[in-house]
């Protein structure tokens, strides 16, 4: 183990501070130190301070990162948060999966420091919202100006559900890992072969990145910063992209599902499909008594003379018995009186039948539905979490058919289902007959979420037995676990899709960028490199502001994507997010070259970690 044991200061100008009690604080951590370079004091609870096993290699190798140091406290209370030296720390991260604990942490905190940067974990996203403004309002009665850019930067509550499911929903319907989301579109970095001679390939939204040039690379089958000019060039300029030869591309290019249509709409949002409310015997019941109606009505027109108006209103007044005897009627006219008292007659137990079936099936699809007989090509997700939950209300953005299976029938995602009207399987997934119930062998993808590693496994290869190229995706708590499952997996079963993914190494880039003092949207890994996705205003900037699109591009540092059009009063603090209600879409991404950036534009940018830091060394205050 080679983290430094804790010591008072003295504390190194601007260090940062993590807390938490999960692998996403560590994960945390070692981003901070390994990609931004700066000194980390991470506190932990007692007894995990110093665990084997927790540090990556970078941190094993002298020279490459700054050191970091562990602090162990039960919890993170005034005098834990001043032994840590918050008080003089540039940034503040509260990890705990307790959003209580989170929240008084902060309150400390601020009064320890009111220019503080904090990133707060918080599941429940309305108290979060509450107490962003609160920690806000407290940091900007301190500033000595009211300058907007930096009071949005001072607090950041995020969750680590909500920065995990863009990825867990692209691998469940794209295939990939490689995705991020920014104004509720998501965007992937596609892999595109070497084009033949004569061919061009589809340069999507822009290339982001040229492969290696060979399979003989210094470093191995990915290329990495130690290649040289056989490695993976990022962020390429057009030319150098357009005079490659035999390099494979990365594109960025939009997520688009392809997959069966969704059940037809309800008439109700918590009703069930007009299909549902009836059963067939008794649709067939009624389209019986209604063609009996319709060959009385015509025989009476016929035998009887009269219009066929009349002749209906005689029958139906016939059917519900209102009419009178015909008793001075023709032997003609009396039987087909008799025939429609018969035929009323079988029409009352219907009508009785078919409300209480009607009445049956609402209150059946009040409370959970049923997966539908023939449902095919969805998505079996297995667990209503905090990570479940969030996942199935992307899933639904994007208009993916979804069978949820929970053991708890107080989860937190289960009101969620019953008002999406989603089906929902109560049971444990280990059980016989309950992943056949979830329709699992005709999904085209199995999504195991829930909190337990070895319930995610055991899933997965009891669906594996019984679909072989079902693509499945598991939750792994240890990013270091995951990829020994993935790898295990994926040699037992060669031509079918496995991911494995951890919700700390999904979630830990955006809580790197928002104690940077930046909005990360996401990180894409480009063989053994990293291209980041980050939404920053131009003000401050010299490399951006004043110049062009095309002016501002620097080949392997940053390239400008899109513009923010939303008037500055009303832009959305958090980019990533999807838009609620009717709010529409806010960034252009075909974006002109000759467009002038100014000072109060906001901008999407990939960059590589050096461009960001460079962008980031020149704001002041940052």
């Amino acid at each position: 183990m080679t983290a430094l044991p804790y010591q008072e200061g003295p504390w190194t100008d601007g260090h940062m501070v993590v807390c938490g009690d999960d692998g996403l604080a560590r994960r945390l951590a070692a981003e901070l130190r390994d990609i931004y370079r700066r000194h980390v004091v991470l506190v932990v609870p007692d007894g995990q301070a110093g665990e084997a096993g927790t540090e990556p290699a970078a941190a094993r190798r002298p020279g490459v990162a700054p050191p970091l140091r562990e602090l162990s406290a039960p919890a993170p209370t005034r005098e834990a948060l001043r032994r840590a030296g918050v008080d003089e720390a540039a940034a503040l991260a509260l990890l705990y999966e307790d959003d209580e604990t989170n929240l008084r942490a902060a309150l400390a905190a601020r009064r320890l420091n009111p220019g503080l940067r904090l990133v707060v974990r918080m599941y429940n996203r309305k108290l979060g919202d509450h107490l962003e403004g609160l920690l806000d309002q407290a940091a900007l009665v301190t500033a000595s100006a009211a300058d907007r850019t930096v009071l949005d930067a001072s607090t950041t509550v995020l969750s680590d559900a909500d920065t995990a499911a863009p990825a867990l929903v692209a691998t469940a319907i794209a295939d990939t890992r490689k995705v991020v989301q920014a104004d509720g579109l998501l965007l992937r970095a596609a892999e595109r072969p070497a084009p033949g001679r004569g061919e061009v390939s589809d340069p999507g939204l822009c290339t982001l990145a040229l492969l290696s040039s060979t399979a003989g690379d210094p470093a191995g089958a990915e290329g990495s910063d130690t290649s040289g000019s056989q490695g993976p060039e990022l962020l390429p300029e057009d030319r150098t992209v357009q005079a490659s030869q035999g390099r494979g591309a990365v594109v960025l290019e939009a997520v688009r599902r392809s997959g069966p249509a969704l059940p037809p709409r309800r008439f109700a949002r918590r009703g069930a499909p007009l299909g549902e409310v009836f059963s067939s015997r008794l649709r067939w019941a009624v389209a019986g008594v209604v063609a009996a109606v319709l060959a009385l009505t015509a025989t009476t027109a016929v035998l009887t003379d009269a219009d066929p108006t009349h002749a209906a209103y005689l029958t139906l007044l016939d059917l519900f018995s209102i009419n009178d005897p015909a008793l001075d009627g023709s032997t003609t006219r009396q039987v087909l009186q008799l025939l429609s008292g018969l035929v009323g007659l079988a029409l009352l137990p219907l009508l009785v039948a078919g409300g209480l079936e009607a009445l049956g099936t609402f209150r059946a699809s009040g409370a959970l539905r049923r997966p539908p007989r023939g449902l095919s090509g969805h998505v079996v997700l297995l667990g209503l979490g905090k990570i479940g939950a969030r996942v199935l209300a992307r899933l639904r953005e994007y208009d993916v058919p979804v069978v949820c299976v929970e053991q708890d029938p107080d989860a937190r995602g289960i009101p969620l289902a019953r008002d999406l009207g989603v089906p929902v399987i109560l049971g444990d997934v280990t059980e016989d007959g309950v992943l056949d119930a979830a329709r699992v062998h005709q999904a085209d993808a199995l999504l195991a979420l829930t909190s337990s590693d070895t319930t995610n496994l055991e899933a997965v290869l009891a669906a594996r037995a019984l679909k072989g190229d079902l693509r499945t995706v598991l939750r792994i708590y240890d990013d270091d676990f995951a990829t020994a499952v993935y790898r295990t997996l994926r040699s037992a079963h060669p031509d079918a899709v496995t991911r494995s993914r951890s919700v700390s190494h999904l979630a830990a880039p955006a809580f790197a960028g928002a104690m940077m003092g930046r909005q990360i949207l996401g990180a894409i890994p480009v063989e053994r490199k990293v291209l980041l996705f980050a939404a920053l205003l131009v003000a401050g900037h010299p490399q951006l502001e004043g110049r062009t699109v095309a002016e501002s591009f620097r080949p392997n540092a940053w390239r400008v994507l899109a513009l923010d059009t939303a008037d500055p009063a009303a832009r959305r603090p958090d980019l990533a997010s999807t838009p609620h209600g009717g709010e529409q879409p806010q960034l252009l991404w075909d974006l002109h070259p000759g467009y002038v950036l100014q000072p109060r534009d906001r901008v999407v940018i990939a960059t590589t970690r050096r461009g960001l830091a460079e962008l980031l060394a020149v704001v002041p205050g940052r």
